[in-house]
């Protein structure tokens, strides 16, 4: 052990006296879950059956995926099911044989294409770009007119809008073709649930409330889950080793969970004010615990990173209360830059990394901290989006936030604010879509963390601030990914 967390634990400061302080309070509601997840102590994982029934479809599923077709319609379409299900993370090896075997003729399977194939072209574009193939958008031009119009005969089409729509949530700059569809489908498709009372329907309004880039993937695999079983062509293997690998990994979520909730710290740190003297000891408890673990594999460096990492979010916090104290507003540039550390994006990517074993290097962390531009654009998601759904309850308390600072800087309305932040945030969603489809000094593993933090704050502030006010709908899917198990 390289002793780095071992020293901030050890350091000990003068006795000083110390003025109390009178700590503003936030009137945070306490966690409606309390000691819920004790109940899963006892709680052993898959048992003998399910070990081996799970063993037997996922060698099933194997075989569908190697003897489908290389480049048809049939493979796509098994792929994405697949990827959507929750399990690709099973098959990698061969989805990534597919794909590639796919990518090499893609200009020759697109010329074949006519303008009926909007499902085949769109879901063979947003596949390959989900996996980081970095694929031309001008295959869509065969659906548009001379004017750059998509074709209206297209509305008829409801899997061809519903595919291209997904295709657009993968889009970077200077793609106008793309930034048409997105209104060209939008449009249509909120037209078309007027007109479907069938399941079908269902799936085109989660689609466009929970677009399939922009959100967590374990709650979307739970939804896509019901979807799919509603699909009177779904495919009943593939279905059960779904459930039960979902099942699974619940059980798993749910120890690992009562081990957090079990967690707790007995001693204090007299050097601090006392809102936050637990706190302090539980964090670093938490950093020598991981060293010591992390120094089994000769990784306890990575540490050190997490712990720079902590440092750069308390001095932007600490930014945040100059202005507050000092009854100053920022500029949006100022505010931003500030934001991308306090948003706790590249903090929490970091942490992540400790968990991944070998490929996080000392090279990937060196890059991770000099902020590359995926990790500016996850911050500025996950900063901006808290602060539209947070600002009036923020501004009531003096806090700074985004939209403030938008408001005061060029003298717009609150609503204006609204639409030219979410403009903001839009390209940074074509940015960290462009760096995850450039081959870094990073695999593409260390990558997935990052845009995962970005999806979990769409997800999180989509409608209400769900991280601070969690009584809500966040409440019911946490019962669905993390407590109720699915009925096999």
């Amino acid at each position: 052990m390289d002793g780095n967390a071992g020293e901030v634990a050890n350091q000990v400061c003068p006795q000083t006296v110390v003025a109390e302080v009178t700590r503003r309070c936030g009137n945070h509601h306490p966690t409606v879950w309390g000691d819920h997840f004790l109940a899963y102590a006892h709680l052993s994982g898959a048992n003998e059956w399910e070990k081996k029934q799970h063993e037997h479809l996922k060698e099933e599923v194997r075989k569908m995926l190697e003897m489908s077709p290389s480049k048809s319609l049939q493979t796509l379409d098994l792929i994405n099911a697949i990827q959507c299900l929750g399990i690709a993370y099973h098959f990698e090896h061969e989805i990534e044989e597919s794909l590639a075997c796919i990518y090499s003729c893609y200009d020759q399977l697109n010329a074949e294409a006519d303008e009926t194939d909007l499902h085949l072209v769109a879901l063979r574009f947003r596949v390959l770009r989900q996996h980081g193939y970095y694929v031309s958008s001008h295959v869509f031009r065969k659906f548009t007119d001379d004017q750059g119009n998509y074709n209206k005969a297209l509305v008829s089409d409801v899997q061809g809008l519903l595919s291209l729509y997904e295709a657009t949530q993968f889009r970077v700059h200077n793609e106008e073709i793309l930034d048409e569809a997105v209104n060209f489908t939008t449009t249509h498709l909120k037209l078309l649930l007027l007109t479907l009372s069938n399941s079908f329907a269902m799936k085109i309004s989660n689609a466009l409330k929970y677009p399939i880039n922009y959100t967590m993937v374990t709650v979307a695999t739970r939804k896509y889950l019901s979807f799919y079983q509603e699909d009177k062509a779904h495919d009943d293997v593939l279905l059960n080793f779904a459930k039960l690998d979902y099942n699974i990994l619940q059980k798993m979520h749910k120890s690992e969970l009562c081990d957090i909730t079990r967690w707790n710290i007995d001693d204090v740190s007299e050097q601090l004010p006392s809102y936050m003297k637990l706190y302090y000891l539980a964090l670093l408890d938490v950093y020598v615990e991981i060293e010591k673990e992390l120094a089994k594999e000769n990784n306890s460096f990575q540490v050190k990173y997490s712990i720079a990492e902590m440092k750069k979010l308390i001095n932007a916090y600490f930014q945040e209360a100059k202005w507050y104290h000092g009854n100053n507003v920022p500029t949006m540039e100022q505010y931003v830059k500030n934001g991308i550390r306090s948003s706790t994006t590249p903090c929490l990517a970091t942490l992540s990394w400790l968990g991944i074993g070998n490929e996080a290097t000392k090279e990937a962390h060196d890059w991770l901290a000099s902020e590359p531009l995926i990790l500016v654009a996850s911050s500025i998601i996950a900063r901006l989006s808290n602060d539209i759904v947070s600002h009036e309850r923020e501004q009531e308390g003096g806090d700074i936030s985004g939209v403030e600072c938008y408001m005061n800087e060029y003298g717009v309305t609150k609503e204006e604010a609204y639409v030219e932040i979410r403009k903001i945030m839009d390209n940074s969603w074509k940015d960290l879509n462009r760096e995850c489809l450039k081959r870094t000094v990073v695999p593409r593993v260390l990558l997935m963390p990052v845009l995962n933090l970005a999806r979990m704050s769409e997800f999180s502030y989509k409608d209400e601030d769900s991280y601070t006010v969690s009584k809500n709908d966040l409440r019911d899917i946490i019962s669905e990914v993390l407590v109720d198990p699915i009925t096999i």
